[in-house]
């Protein structure tokens, strides 16, 4: 810039010079000071728009800075967010291959319920109660010719009775829930002066395939029943193991 002033400093002085030869002296002074003042205007003019496209270079240098640092802050988030896609799609896929192993791996329908709907006993010896008397028996895996239910797989089942006894002053009632030959739970009706005394007990099992569950009156016991079926067996499967 100061280069550009001298030259049109030197300019005006030989344009000056040059109407030395033609003017008077003061015309020329005149002369020179109007050609001097235009140029130094103009510079100074032509500086202020270079010093504002500077400062518009600048300006559009840091905006072109903050969009570049923007830029990278988005690349970077949009990595970020393709990970957390991949990741969840391998979650995905995992889940996918649990829930067809599942739906390929089937769960038998396990339930049945019984009723005796005569009484029983005195019995002289422990017995099994049969109950012939079949509201359902879902994959038929209680046998009403042995009173007994099989486990078919491994799993949880559950399973309840209904004791009654109604018969005043004599044999009492002793029932218990066993699994093989190890007894579960019980009930116990002694021998009294009421009527229609009746009790009910349950467990939730463990079972392995072929164990077997059933009731089992005492020996010397009774259990008294009617077509109302006092006397029930119940039990199914919860969950498989």
């Amino acid at each position: 810039m100061k280069h550009l002033v001298l030259l049109l400093l030197l300019v005006s002085s030989s344009l000056c010079n040059g109407n030395t030869t033609c003017l008077g002296t003061s015309t020329t002074m005149a002369v020179c000071q109007l050609d001097t003042c235009a140029l130094l205007s103009e510079v100074a003019a032509m500086r202020e728009k270079l010093s504002a496209t500077s400062q518009t270079q600048s300006t559009v240098q840091q905006n072109l800075s903050a969009m570049m640092q923007k830029m990278a802050t988005m690349e970077a988030n949009l990595q970020s967010y393709k990970s957390q896609v991949e990741e969840l799609s391998k979650k995905n896929q995992a889940l996918e291959v649990q829930l067809n192993a599942l739906a390929g791996k089937s769960t038998p329908k396990i339930a049945f319920a019984v009723a005796l709907g005569a009484s029983l006993g005195p019995v002289s010896q422990d017995t099994t109660v049969k109950y012939p008397k079949i509201f359902s028996n879902i994959n038929s895996n209680y046998n009403s010719a042995t009173g007994i239910f099989t486990a078919p797989i491994r799993g949880v089942y559950y399973f309840t009775y209904t004791m009654y006894n109604n018969n005043y002053g004599q044999a009492n009632s002793i029932l218990a829930l066993m699994k093989n030959n190890e007894l579960i739970v019980a009930t116990w009706d002694t021998v009294g002066n009421d009527f229609h005394d009746s009790a009910t007990n349950g467990a939730v099992l463990q079972l392995e395939p072929g164990d077997a569950v059933y009731v089992r009156l005492s020996a010397n016991r009774q259990i008294y029943d009617d077509a109302n079926c006092y006397n029930t067996f119940r039990g199914f499967l919860l969950f498989t193991l």
